[in-house]
C-alpha cells in the first residue's frame, strides 16, 4: 500500500516518517539535524513544515509533530502534556481553573491554561487552546506536585493549593 502525501516535499515526508517512526512526536531540532546539508536547508524545511501545520513551535528549540494519521492536520494533546514539554520539565506548574478541574473541585472544562513559571510570561495559542502565562517565584514553585497522564508526567498546583485558590472565587 502506498501513502501518498500531498504537499510534503521528499525530504518533509522523510522527516516525518522518521519521526513518526520513532514516536518522538515532541523533538528538538538537533534530533533530525542529520536530515539537512546545510543550517540553511534546515531553516526552510523546518519553516515550509510549520507553514503547512505540520508542526507546530512549542519554545526556541522544541516543536511537536502533527501525526500523519490526524486528519486534515487536526489534533489535539493533552494540554498538561504541551505545558510539560515547553517548559522541559522543570520550573513551571499549572494552576487556576485548570488545577482545579484536573482535581474534579469543576467540573467545567478550562477555556484557558494558566501556566505560573520563573521564566516568562504572556499568552500563546497551541491546538485552539490558549495558555497564558504568569510570573511567580521560586518559593511558590513548592506548591507544584508532579502527577502523571498515561507515561507522561507534568507539574500541577497541589491539592489543597487547588481547592483554597477555587474557594477564593466563589
Amino acid at each position: 500500500m502506498v501513502v501518498v502525501f500531498s504537499g510534503l516535499s521528499k525530504k518533509e515526508m522523510e522527516i516525518v516518517s522518521w519521526i513518526e517512526f520513532y514516536g518522538k512526536y515532541f523533538f528538538r531540532v538537533q534530533e533530525i539535524k542529520r536530515f539537512f546539508k546545510s543550517k540553511n536547508q534546515r531553516y526552510n524545511v523546518m519553516k515550509n513544515l510549520l507553514k503547512k501545520k505540520r508542526i507546530i513551535k512549542l519554545n526556541r528549540s522544541k516543536y511537536y509533530l502533527v501525526p500523519i494519521k490526524a486528519k486534515s492536520g487536526s489534533w489535539i494533546e493533552n494540554p498538561f502534556v504541551i505545558a510539560d514539554e515547553i517548559f522541559d520539565g522543570s520550573n513551571y506548574f499549572v494552576g487556576g481553573y485548570a488545577a482545579a478541574y484536573f482535581w474534579k473541585f469543576s467540573d467545567q472544562i478550562p477555556a484557558q491554561i494558566d501556566i505560573f513559571t520563573t521564566k516568562r510570561q504572556g499568552k500563546k495559542e497551541i491546538f485552539n487552546m490558549r495558555f497564558v502565562f504568569h510570573r511567580t517565584t521560586k518559593k511558590s514553585l513548592e506548591n507544584s506536585v508532579s502527577k502523571n497522564i498515561g507515561n507522561h508526567s507534568f507539574n500541577v498546583l497541589n491539592k489543597k493549593q487547588a481547592k483554597e485558590w477555587m474557594k477564593s472565587r466563589s
